[in-house]
């Protein structure tokens, strides 16, 4: 028979509290994928079992408390679940994930990828000059994109940024809309300046778009410019047309870098008109200097039950 060991954690009282969740609903996740027992006591969490049951999940409790040490949100239920997944080879770790964070100036921050896919997105955007992300919505293509563009602003790799969408909505045109083009614009671009807002200080945003260092426009106004010195994000790219592709693409000046994201699933444009994104897909994806990296719902970080609504709907489709 063998014996049972105990092994102790010790953690300031925040970090405790913030490991284990309200009403301990985090720990109790942890605590059903593990085979050694998990008792918090004041400010330890106390490990008891088989030596390598208390082995495994002193890994993965340390694995799990660097992550949250590193990732400004916290520890999320993607994180759980990624740290959680077992295979072959035991307990998957998240590490690897946090050797790619990416540092935002807000609160001196660092954003860490969530998920092995979101590592190779990271990597792409920082060793290629173009980079293809798709997949589905809530896995972190534009919050990324956006972070490392600011990333890359902040350590003077590029001089500007430039974040594109292009005007196709439910069938609503620019036209239609009251206001003047900014006023008509800003709807579309919204996500876009809800996650620089997470990443800087709201006045030197303002000051940054007031002197020309980030510029926020619409895909019909990149025609006809060469983009140097740029890190340049196009949003929403299922929602281009080939010709407009073309043309975005070939506004890539010297030192400059794009990224274009897109949800291949939530095309609005007119029946019968080719997104730009599949069909940028099906011709580059050959040509050195060009990556595609591909999302699916496994990738998805926001509320647990995006995911489960996402499958719902792609079962109903295949139906």
């Amino acid at each position: 028979m063998t014996s049972k060991v105990q092994k102790v954690i010790t953690l300031d009282h925040d970090e405790l509290l913030a490991f284990c969740g309200e009403s301990d609903r985090k720990l109790k996740k942890i605590q059903a994928r593990l085979d050694a027992r998990v008792i918090p006591r004041g400010n330890q969490l106390r490990l008891s079992g088989t030596p390598e049951e208390v082995e495994e999940a002193h890994e993965v409790i340390t694995d799990l408390l660097q992550a949250q040490r590193a990732h400004p949100a916290g520890l999320s239920d993607l994180q759980l679940r990624q740290a959680l997944e077992r295979d072959s080879d035991g307990p998957a770790s998240v590490a690897p994930l946090l050797a790619e964070a990416i540092g935002v100036p807000l609160k001196g921050a660092r954003l860490a990828p969530l998920t092995p896919a979101q590592r190779r997105y990271v990597q792409a955007m920082r060793e290629m000059d173009v980079v293809f992300c798709i997949g589905p919505a809530g896995t972190g293509k534009t919050y990324l994109a956006m972070a490392q563009a600011v990333e890359s602003l902040m350590a003077r790799r590029v001089a500007r940024l430039i974040l594109v969408r292009p005007v196709v909505e439910a069938g609503e045109h620019l036209g239609f809309l009251p206001g003047d083009i900014a006023q008509k614009f800003d709807p579309y671009v919204r996500p876009l300046y809800d996650a620089l807002y997470e990443m800087m200080e709201a006045d030197r945003i303002r000051e940054l778009i007031d002197n020309g260092t980030i510029e926020i426009a619409p895909l019909a106004f990149m025609r006809g410019r060469t983009l140097n010195h740029s890190f340049v994000v196009l949003d929403e790219a299922q929602n281009t047309s080939i010709e407009q592709m073309k043309m975005f693409l070939t506004r890539l000046g010297f030192d400059s870098k794009a990224v274009i994201t897109g949800d291949v699933t939530q095309i609005d444009l007119p029946r019968g008109r080719p997104s730009g994104l599949v069909h940028a897909r099906e011709i580059l994806g050959a040509i050195a200097g060009i990556e595609f990296v591909y999302f699916t719902r496994k990738d998805i970080v926001r509320h647990e039950l995006v995911q489960k609504i996402i499958m719902a709907y792609e079962a109903h489709g295949k139906k």
